[in-house]
């Protein structure tokens, strides 16, 4: 059984290599980065469904506070553990079916989830979409260091990153418009149809690298040469990558208090309906998508490359953002709208670099998936902690007042400012890492 999985998964052969063929090579190079960027915002739809549900599962008495914060963080862990080994496969396997098989099986699990009203069924089911998400990523950014070269992988990268944005976006304005006219549990089905399309889409679409279809590697001959396992071992070796880690892990906490938590926030302490709060938030991820768009150009065109730079501009531009979103009080829309314009712009850029494009610059790219897992394991560990903690904090400052309940959120407010500041200092440390060339 176990040898028939490993064959499924196996890279397909090279093919012989009769002429360079530009015209089939840009052809596939842009059928891969399509596939791969509609493919992971689907990936993303499938991930995001928990956090417009929050309200109606407790209005219901299906879940509580605590329960959603330990259901989420159950998606956190196994994807931050799934993140670093998948990361190290996807550096060895074929990554159209590895993407793929991640994305049935997730849609499979909303598609149950919304079937469900039993709080172990949903850490056990929430936990298992974690494991499979994080097969999305380690194979879209292997296919970027397999499809395209070092001076195109930065743009390429920018704008695959806004994958995350564009699923975020459909998650709050699509799913949350179907919860609010249909129930959370059509939210978890319409996200699950969702994601076996775009499944479909990287089946037929996405192929696994350019030797496989009879063309020249883009690599260069000296990372061709090197095995993956000493690559890896390289990795694993480098003390800029855990720094780069801390700081990634300090930006998720502060991410995903925003995307898990935020519409929760506006309903309960400024007085938003569920369809005002998930617009609200909606405006981050459509200001994410040109933030991650403009990040490779930014970085290349401004900065000569360096990514330390803007990295620490707009992680203040972050910290700020969440202080905005969170310290001035109800009744100032504008606001909280510009706070989430903010918010977008520079969690876009953050995601694409310290997120996985600071990680493939500073690591060989025979180890591109390995460099995304020890980044990864550190990000998702910290989203993690951040949702257990978030929900006891919050279901801790609870009172009912006339059957109302009423929360204080003073003291989430300081855990989720001081994890953005944090990033800042630790990406401020990585000012001397050298990128392989």
């Amino acid at each position: 059984m176990i040898k028939k999985i490993a064959r499924f998964f196996s890279p397909l052969p090279d093919k012989e290599v009769i002429e360079e063929d530009n015209k089939k090579l840009k052809k596939l190079q842009w059928s891969f980065f399509i596939s791969a960027t509609l493919g992971y915002g689907l990936y993303y739809v499938c991930r995001m469904s928990l956090n417009v549900v929050k309200k109606p599962l407790v209005d219901d008495g299906i879940l509580t506070e605590q329960q959603l914060g330990i259901v989420g963080s159950a998606l956190f862990f196994t994807y931050a553990v799934g993140k670093f080994v998948n990361g190290f496969l996807g550096d060895r396997v074929n990554i159209t079916r590895f993407m793929a098989v991640g994305l049935i099986i997730s849609s499979l699990v909303n598609i149950f989830l919304g079937m469900s009203h039993t709080f172990w069924v949903f850490v056990i089911l929430w936990g298992i979409n974690g494991w499979v998400q994080s097969m999305g990523a380690p194979s879209s950014v292997v296919g970027l260091s397999r499809w395209f070269t070092d001076k195109e992988r930065g743009s390429y990268y920018g704008f695959w990153s806004a994958s995350h944005n564009i699923g975020e976006a459909i998650t709050f304005i699509a799913t949350a418009f179907i919860v609010s006219i249909a129930g959370w549990r059509y939210g978890f089905g319409a996200a699950g149809i969702a994601g076996l399309i775009g499944a479909a889409v990287i089946l037929i679409f996405m192929k696994d690298s350019p030797t496989s279809q009879g063309l020249p590697s883009v690599m260069p001959t000296k990372e061709q040469e090197k095995s993956a396992g000493k690559a890896q071992l390289e990795v694993l070796k480098n003390p800029y990558i855990w720094i780069l880690a801390l700081s990634s892990a300090c930006m998720y906490v502060s991410r995903y208090a925003i995307n898990s938590w935020g519409i929760f926030f506006l309903e309960n302490q400024k007085a938003y309906s569920s369809i005002e709060a998930s617009s609200i938030v909606a405006v981050s991820a459509v200001c994410g998508i040109v933030g991650t768009v403009l990040s490779g150009f930014l970085s290349d065109k401004l900065f000569k490359s360096n990514r330390v730079v803007p990295a620490v501009i707009f992680g203040i531009c972050n910290a700020i953002a969440i202080a905005l979103f969170v310290l001035v009080p109800e009744g100032y829309y504008y606001i909280d709208i510009a706070s989430m314009i903010l918010f977008g712009l520079s969690i876009g850029v953050l995601i694409c670099y310290l997120g996985g494009l600071m990680a493939t610059d500073i690591a060989p790219k025979r180890a591109s998936g390995a460099a995304l897992g020890v980044v990864g394991i550190a990000s998702y560990l910290g989203a993690g902690l951040q949702d257990i903690m978030s929900g006891q904090l919050i279901g801790d400052s609870k009172t009912m007042i006339d059957g109302i309940a009423v929360y204080d959120f003073s003291s989430i407010r300081y855990f989720w400012i001081g994890a953005a500041a944090l990033s800042v200092l630790f990406c401020t440390m990585l000012w001397r890492a050298k990128k392989k060339s």
